[in-house]
């Protein structure tokens, strides 16, 4: 689906830009390092995953893209519990996590023999 590279894509470089914003103390460093890995680790693994050699690489693929995505959501929510006030963006992106997530769970599930 090159909708879904592109989405995928597009969600790994909004989390980087929402990133170079975010305070600058030792707790939120360690998070923005663990949210940029697997947000951008949600998109090359989805890239990678279209150029799977088989349905069960396909499946083991898309395994990785669904921790990915997931360990993504759970970063953001984080972010969204330290807030001291409702962010806009944090809450776009939590979204968007949210909704990867569910399409790569249902993605692996359909391609399952």
């Amino acid at each position: 689906m090159q909708d879904l590279k592109a989405r995928t894509k597009k969600f790994a470089l909004d989390v980087i830009r929402y990133a170079r914003r975010l305070p600058r103390g030792e707790e939120f460093t360690v998070i923005k390092y663990q949210l940029i890995k697997a947000a951008t680790s949600t998109a090359a693994n989805y890239r990678a995953s279209q150029r799977a050699k088989s349905k069960a690489d396909f499946i083991s693929k898309m395994g990785t893209v669904e921790e990915e995505s997931d360990e993504s959501l759970f970063w953001l929510e984080c972010l969204g519990e330290l807030a001291t006030r409702p962010h806009a963006e944090l809450k776009r992106l939590t979204q968007e996590a949210d909704e990867l997530t569910a399409i790569f769970v249902a993605s692996r599930k359909n391609a399952r023999p």
